[in-house]
């Protein structure tokens, strides 16, 4: 990831991350479902 992508490129790396269990522990799980659905929430889908 880098600063020039566009926001659904982030959303699409979050989920990627989440499906694929790409992450170090729980709270860092709990982290990424909580950033996609404030951005979801934010941006009108659900």
């Amino acid at each position: 990831m880098d600063r020039n992508n566009s926001l659904d490129d982030f959303i699409k790396y979050l989920e990627n991350r989440i499906d694929n269990e790409d992450f170090r522990n729980s709270v860092e799980k709990i982290t990424f479902l909580t950033t996609l659905h404030v951005i979801k929430k934010n941006i009108g889908e659900k």
